[in-house]
């Protein structure tokens, strides 16, 4: 029992050194908020002695916070629904529908997930800026909707396998078409997946930097993490301010997290058991 139960302090000990390692880089966004850019320039690991809250206020003037979260909320609502939505349409054709072409569909889309998407942002760029497509919330939406599918159908497939056809064939002989039985009856069997792909399609998009940097060319359009660009100026960067800027930023998404974190791994584990 003792050498069991300092094997399990060891453990624990263990956890928690790796939980520091993994969240030292928050936390010095954190600490570094409340210090000036004088001081975070000097000593970026230091404590800061006085606590500078203004740096706060002067964050929400400096990038335009209110515009910017507009903006943000706009684009990652409204591509979050329409993934969701295609997602499980798609999945349920596939596990559904025996057809050869749907099986040869679904490998394709889950090849599409090894490609990384700096390989695809160059050709991206240039074919929709060749079209006159670029700095627009529909092309940045579309693209989303193109990158976020995939992996959508791969967990929705995984779970509908395991739905009993035998309640949709009661639906059926109720007279119920196949629209309105995905909606009514299958669809909210699916709350764990749609649960656990909100949140990570939110996390993803609310904090994706890259991509709306290429689509979204005007100040107008910009979301939360381009509106870090009014802190850079051609010589010099305001750091403290800065600092303080990505910690609004994250917040929303960090306490959304926190609030449904067991619904992520319910809705993991069981589509992957499915």
């Amino acid at each position: 029992m003792k050498a069991r139960s300092i094997a399990t302090g060891v453990k624990t000990a263990l956890l928690y050194i790796f939980l520091l390692i993994f969240l030292t880089p928050f936390l010095l966004i954190v600490m570094n908020s409340f210090k000036t850019t004088q001081k975070f320039v000097e000593n970026p690991l230091s404590l800061p002695t006085q606590f500078h809250f203004g740096n706060y206020s002067s964050a929400i003037g400096k990038m335009d916070f209110l515009h910017g979260f507009l903006n943000s909320l706009i684009i990652t609502v409204v591509a979050v629904f329409i993934i969701l939505i295609f997602s499980s349409m798609t999945g349920y054709l596939f596990v559904r529908f025996k057809w050869k072409v749907n099986a040869f569909i679904f490998f394709v889309m889950l090849a599409s997930l090894t490609l990384p998407f700096q390989v695809l942002m160059i050709p991206l760029v240039m074919l929709y800026g060749n079209m006159d497509l670029l700095d627009s919330k529909v092309t940045l939406l579309f693209m989303y909707l193109g990158f976020g599918v995939p992996f959508g159908v791969f967990t929705f497939h995984g779970f509908i396998k395991g739905v009993p056809f035998e309640l949709e064939e009661s639906a059926f002989i109720e007279g119920s078409s196949r629209l309105r039985t995905f909606f009514q009856i299958v669809l909210p069997l699916l709350k764990p997946v749609f649960v656990t792909l909100i949140v990570l399609d939110i996390l993803w998009i609310w904090n994706d930097y890259l991509l709306p940097s290429l689509v979204l060319l005007s100040p107008a359009h910009r979301t939360l993490p381009l509106s870090t660009f009014n802190f850079f100026s051609s010589y010099s960067v305001d750091f403290a301010p800065l600092m303080a800027g990505l910690i609004m930023t994250v917040i929303p998404v960090l306490v959304l997290y926190l609030f449904l974190q067991k619904q992520i791994i319910k809705g993991i584990t069981e589509g992957a058991l499915k």
